[in-house]
């Protein structure tokens, strides 16, 4: 009888727990979009058209945006955790590869780009030198990056099997976009790509914000 009524008692008190890390997940994606947005409007020297989010992370300011690596990726991270434990069996790579997703954020911001192009201010134009952590910081990226877009495959398999074809078109969607404005950037850098490519990344976020959501809702997949 006592053993019950401590289950009641605790019980509550987790799923609270839960749906507080889950609804951390979706606020990561605004924090890290408006974050970028803000410093890109108040940086002299950086344009969406010539330089990623990444070389944000270099200069004075750089801290501002390392700061937003690191929040937001420990945000998806913890709220990856949580999903997987509300999660059946025969859904455990999407919580991994979220929670891969959110280290390799951390991993960027541990390991700063290099400032590149212009940006910040005083920067000679051009891709410049890598340093090693700004190869690592390369490197981690392209972790978060190919998590993502494989989550967003299992994703939409996941949905397809389910029936839900509108939520699987979606997932799919997002990780097309997202991998074709990646290779492309890499592939032929113009600013009409680099551009697109913030677009998929904004994109990126919202469907893991959506994600997290429907989890936090107790919809889970």
């Amino acid at each position: 009888m006592s053993q019950a009524a401590a289950f009641t008692v605790v019980r509550p008190t987790a799923v609270g727990r839960d749906r507080l890390l889950l609804l951390g997940g979706v606020l990561a994606g605004p924090i890290f979009v408006a974050s970028a947005i803000v410093q890109a409007a108040t940086r002299d020297g950086f344009d969406f058209r010539r330089h990623p989010v990444s070389v944000l992370s270099a200069g004075e300011l750089g801290w501002i945006q390392i700061v937003t690596f690191l929040v937001t990726g420990v945000l998806c991270t913890l709220a990856a955790e949580t999903l997987r434990r509300r999660t059946g069996p025969g859904s455990v790579w999407l919580p991994r590869l979220l929670a891969l997703y959110g280290l390799g954020l951390v991993g960027a911001a541990i390991f700063s780009a290099d400032p590149a192009d212009g940006f910040p201010a005083g920067t000679p134009r051009g891709a410049g030198e890598i340093s090693w952590h700004g190869g690592l910081h390369f490197l981690v990226a392209a972790v978060a990056f190919v998590s993502l877009i494989v989550a967003t495959v299992v994703a939409a398999r996941r949905a397809s099997r389910q029936g839900a074809r509108g939520r699987a078109a979606y997932s799919l969607v997002i990780g097309v976009f997202f991998a074709v404005a990646w290779v492309t950037l890499i592939v032929r850098p113009a600013p009409a790509v680099m551009v697109a490519f913030g677009l998929a990344v904004t994109a990126g976020w919202l469907w893991v914000s959506v994600t997290f959501a429907r989890a936090a809702s107790g919809r889970v997949d």
